[in-house]
């Protein structure tokens, strides 16, 4: 078993170095910045528009929050159930880790990746919008592999996608997951891993069967309870610390760009560092350019592209600029992180503290529960999670096989979440990485190639209003 686990470690060590390598690092943030400049920096001077036209959208019209339509979900049901997935364990865990292992600067390249991923998610779900149709159940089939396949006409790269997407599904998706809300369960309940993960199945299996209106259904609720509870406890921290926060933002920039040699290495590994980890958890946290938040979106009742895109932008901007800086600072204003220690500790090879221990004493620093909060936290967040990446999971399994692999497919991602709470933590998100780096390029060639048609649809919908 030893072997077999070094054998798989090795693997994942190869493949992950390449696909978080300085190429990949760069296609991310070049496709985001792309979609920046040809449309205008739209985030930035179109700000009023895709709030009016999201969070504001809710308060104004009923449909947006409720459909009618028996085969679909409503707009914010789409963005609950997008959110549900992305976030996840990356905006507690991914954070820490982050920080940990790449440094405070790492957060800097965590927002610059969210910024232009902005509109990365946008050009996805304006794509998905245009080539989804509809099934002879009447119900939507949509997903990056059907804009690959009927926009870019290319089958193979479609292919590519849903296989890494199924991967992806049980990996980030699932095994990550679940092995979060073991570790924190264990930690501050004391409750052993497979008690844990017999719970988890149970309860995964009551809502996966429903289909995405019982995921929706469920999301639409839990997704907003949870993130304003986890945004308010953390604010309340940040309150306390106020004083801290002009200092932590300067130490942000200054390590974002600090130059450093360790162990022989070369000078920018301060910098390098820094940039993998920060854009690799970003990534991991807000989805933007793997192009999973598409099937979410892509079961929505909205009629025009653009309005799904900037559902897209809103969910970046939630879940990286809001839930993952509040993250970052509670831990580094919280005094629980000593970045000499944690160089130190790495440049030795000395483990750190766990990604989601470090998290739980940043809130234990000020709560007397703060372990339990977060424990709480990631159940809750995880749990989203991995209902979300089933239904994602059964789309690309639908179109590689059709329906009759769903059930098969069911089974094995309910028995994918025992292996992923007993696996060791480092493992699971070394792996979760890996995969997420191959979904994202066959995503990121097509968004590439079909930039003309998203800013097309941009102008066009800007010009009739």
């Amino acid at each position: 078993m030893d072997s077999l686990t070094h054998y798989v470690v090795s693997i994942n060590e190869a493949l992950n170095h390449f696909i978080w390598g300085p190429v990949m690092l760069v296609f991310f943030l070049s496709a985001g910045l792309m979609f920046t400049i040809r449309s205008g920096w739209f985030q930035i001077r179109h700000i009023r528009l895709w709030i009016k036209s999201t969070l504001l959208a809710c308060f104004k019209d009923k449909k947006v929050i409720k459909t009618n339509d028996k085969n679909a979900i409503s707009q914010f049901q789409s963005l609950c159930t997008a959110l549900a997935s992305t976030i996840g364990t990356g905006n507690i865990a991914g954070v820490a880790t982050a920080i940990a292992s790449g440094g405070p600067g790492s957060v800097f390249w965590m927002w610059l990746s969210a910024f232009f991923g902005m509109m990365t998610n946008f050009a996805e779900n304006t794509l998905g919008i245009k080539y989804r149709y509809k099934n002879k159940k009447g119900e939507w089939c949509g997903g990056a592999m059907y804009y690959i396949e009927r926009g870019l006409h290319c089958k193979w790269l479609a292919v590519l996608f849903a296989v890494f997407c199924v991967l992806g599904s049980l990996g980030m998706g699932n095994m990550a997951q679940a092995n979060s809300i073991a570790v924190g369960l264990k930690a501050s309940f004391h409750i052993p891993p497979i008690i844990t993960a017999a719970f988890l199945m149970i309860f995964i299996s009551l809502v996966i069967v429903g289909g995405i209106k019982r995921i929706a259904g469920v999301t639409d609720k839990l997704v907003p309870f949870m993130a304003l509870c986890y945004i308010t406890g953390g604010i309340i921290i940040l309150l306390l610390h106020y004083k801290q926060i002009p200092g932590i933002f300067s130490l942000i920039l200054k390590e974002a760009f600090r130059l450093r040699a360790m162990g022989g290495g070369f000078l920018g590994y301060g910098i390098a560092t820094a940039m993998k980890y920060g854009i690799s958890r970003g990534v991991f946290s807000n989805e933007a350019g793997l192009g999973s938040s598409v099937f979410a979106h892509s079961s929505s009742d909205v009629k025009e592209p653009v309005v799904q895109g900037m559902w897209g932008i809103f969910v970046v901007f939630v879940d990286t600029m809001i839930i993952c800086t509040v993250t970052a600072l509670v831990i580094l204003t919280s005094g629980v992180y000593d970045m000499s220690v944690y160089l130190e500790n790495m440049k030795n090879g000395i483990q750190n503290i766990s990604a989601t221990a470090l998290t739980s004493a940043a809130f234990s620093s000020v709560f007397p529960f703060g372990d339990k909060f977060v424990s709480i936290a990631v159940l809750l967040f995880a749990f989203s999670t991995l209902i979300t990446w089933s239904f994602f999971g059964q789309k690309a399994v639908t179109y590689l096989f059709g329906e009759g692999a769903v059930f098969p497919y069911q089974l094995l991602f309910i028995v994918m979440i025992l292996l992923g709470c007993v696996t060791s933590l480092d493992l699971v998100w070394s792996i979760a990485d890996t995969l997420n780096g191959f979904m994202a390029i066959p995503n990121l060639i097509a968004i590439t190639f079909l930039s003309g048609e998203v800013i097309t649809m941009l102008k066009e919908y800007l010009k009739k209003r």
